[in-house]
């Protein structure tokens, strides 16, 4: 049965779960999640997202799931209130919480785990007034906080955390901040359905925002406007979603391969459609186990939205539907998605050409745009496509064409001074400004691309029923040029949730470098394929 697909990916994980948690009741660090913390002592702060897992023990101390060994386990009910401890005596005076450096006070954790704690809470029937008081504090500080970029999935997270614990103490104290955020989230909805993550589309975040957005609907019936948001975001993924059952990957705006089927469930209860998008990733994609998400840092979200989607699952499903030939173009995201005679393409044009194609629903080519190693000075540096300083599109029925110049991928390293040097700023003035630290990291290693002195040119052309793909490169002086490739997963933007293993990147990488050996300044190195 496909439900239990859910569940069975869901309790591989527990082990997972509990091997990162200090499970020692005398310990100082009793309850923690982040293993790097209180067992390797390879950090000097507990990140606060580890405390959300919590939430995967709680459904599964709760659910009678098939082969379920921690159901109404008394060990697994204790580790969950000792979860939620830490992550009250881990948090700021304020409420706050930290995730990559000290006194950072990071939305999404706090949101993350404050959800996670509160409905652990719930499905416990604890009862416990220092961790209520601690909810508060955590929530009156997110209901205040602005944090820095647009991140629609952080920020329904906070309307549905709030939004929870309103139900759950029997007050309005949140309401204009709830209202606020929702107001927020709905503007950041395109016309084409999807949400902003930063400057774009990416699928696999979507799908976290519609399973919160869902949720609060369920809360909200009457919600006529969060009823339209839903289903119009619904049907764009429903248009993103792989013939294989897959999803995203690095043609969205942060490369990620997320899929979070529990809103998809509770939408379907009004909107079939959605549980036949369901429907094909369980099949699909998560029969075969990928995309693999068993990170020390991201396993917990995948988990409890697992478990969610089994425990919500909608019995009665709609019989799955080849879907029609045709053309989906998201024009505000750069995004093409082009079905025709058997092959699917999913392009970006927003990232210079990065796509993924499938014939007969097996994917044949996943790429990701060439890449170029060369030196500048005394400096190796790394330009690519994928994240271009400028390009120009044009497109029609049967050709498809991305020009512009390569940008600099931000490939930056932690190294001691530095890390020394982020303890000494946050220790002093940072711990009063850290939007501010926040924003110039996101500038440093996220957003914006350098220009390079690289030109390149992708064609796409639609002939005797199959794509043809040419590439051409320009460079001012090829000496400089130590390497060239094309791969199938050469990402150049950080994300949190990106650059995890999934199937498609057993295709190999293509080596170049051989085809630039004699070209003089100005020439093109040009890549033909058929596909």
């Amino acid at each position: 049965m496909l439900r239990d697909l859910l569940a069975r990916q869901a309790l591989a994980n527990i082990p997972r779960i509990l091997t990162l948690l200090d499970r020692n009741a005398h310990s100082p660090t009793f309850g923690c999640f982040d293993r790097n913390y209180w067992h390797y002592k390879v950090l000097d702060f507990p990140s606060g997202m580890s405390q959300e897992f919590v939430w995967p023990l709680a459904l599964v101390h709760e659910l009678d799931l098939p082969g379920n060994p921690y159901y109404r386990q008394p060990a697994v009910r204790d580790w969950v209130r000792a979860g939620i401890a830490f992550a009250a005596k881990a948090a700021h005076r304020d409420g706050s919480c930290d995730d990559y450096f000290p006194f950072e006070r990071a939305t999404g954790a706090a949101a993350f785990s404050l959800l996670a704690c509160v409905e652990s809470y719930r499905l416990l029937l604890l009862d416990d007034r220092p961790s209520l008081r601690f909810f508060e504090r955590r929530a009156d500080w997110l209901a205040s906080h602005e944090e820095s970029g647009r991140l629609t999935n952080h920020h329904a997270l906070v309307v549905l955390s709030l939004t929870l614990l309103s139900k759950l103490l029997g007050t309005d104290r949140w309401d204009a901040a709830i209202g606020r955020r929702m107001g927020q989230v709905l503007s950041w909805q395109s016309e084409e359905g999807w949400f902003r993550e930063y400057d774009g589309y990416d699928p696999g975040y979507d799908t976290l925002t519609i399973s919160c957005l869902a949720w609060l609907l369920e809360l909200n019936p009457d919600h006529t406007e969060l009823r339209r948001a839903v289903e119009t975001a619904v049907r764009a993924a429903g248009a993103t979603m792989h013939p294989d059952g897959s999803y995203g990957g690095e043609y969205g705006s942060r490369n990620t391969y997320n899929f979070f089927p529990h809103g998809f469930e509770l939408a379907g209860r009004w909107l079939p459609e959605a549980l036949s998008i369901n429907d094909r990733f369980l099949s699909g994609a998560l029969r075969l186990g990928f995309p693999s998400y068993e990170d020390d840092h991201l396993i917990g979200h995948h988990t409890w939205n697992y478990l969610l989607a089994w425990r919500d699952y909608v019995a009665a499903r709609p019989p799955l539907k080849e879907r029609p030939p045709g053309r989906v173009y998201f024009r505000q995201a750069g995004l093409l998605v082009d079905r025709r005679d058997g092959t699917e393409l999913y392009l970006s044009l927003a990232k210079g050409g990065v796509f993924k194609l499938f014939r007969d629903s097996r994917l044949v080519a996943s790429d990701t745009q060439i890449s170029v190693r060369a030196r500048t000075g005394r400096r190796l540096r790394t330009a690519v496509a994928n994240l271009p300083a400028e390009s120009t599109t044009a497109v029609t029925e049967d050709e498809i064409v991305i020009q512009g110049r390569m940008g600099w991928a931000k490939q930056p390293q932690m190294t001691p001074a530095k890390l020394v040097l982020l303890r000494v700023v946050m220790l002093s003035l940072g711990r009063w400004f850290p939007n501010l630290i926040r924003r110039l990291l996101q500038r440093m290693i996220i957003t914006g691309a350098g220009r390079s002195p690289f030109l390149f040119s992708r064609r796409l052309l639609w002939e005797d029923g199959c794509w043809n793909v040419v590439d051409q490169l320009r460079a001012p002086d090829w000496t400089a040029v130590g390497a060239v490739g094309l791969g199938c997963d050469q990402t150049s933007v950080y994300g949190v949730m990106s650059r995890v293993f999934h199937l498609s990147q057993l295709l190999p990488w293509r080596d170049l470098t051989s085809q630039v050996s004699g070209l003089r300044p100005g020439e093109a190195l040009q890549l033909e394929r058929k596909l």
